[in-house]
């Protein structure tokens, strides 16, 4: 399956470990050497209201992405 960035980037990211949205791929980590995706990033959840900014962005390596659906994208992120 080949898919543009720009449609990967339309995409909810689901974590399989606890069944959350954890929101949309946002940017994606490439090593242009190689030509593979390293990892990708999900902008972090809005503190208070997006007044006080935002947490730590989620940075999914590539070993962590389980599938990459039609409408989502499965991880697998594991607390601790």
């Amino acid at each position: 399956m080949a898919a543009k960035i720009s449609e990967l980037r339309a995409r909810d990211v689901i974590n399989l470990a606890d069944g959350r949205r954890i929101g949309r791929a946002a940017d994606f980590e490439l090593d242009l050497e190689e030509g593979r995706l390293v990892s990708l990033i999900v902008p972090g959840p809005l503190r208070f209201l997006g007044l006080l900014g935002r947490e730590r962005d989620y940075v999914v390596p590539w070993e962590r992405i389980v599938r990459i659906g039609v409408d989502v994208i499965l991880v697998d992120l594991k607390e601790g």
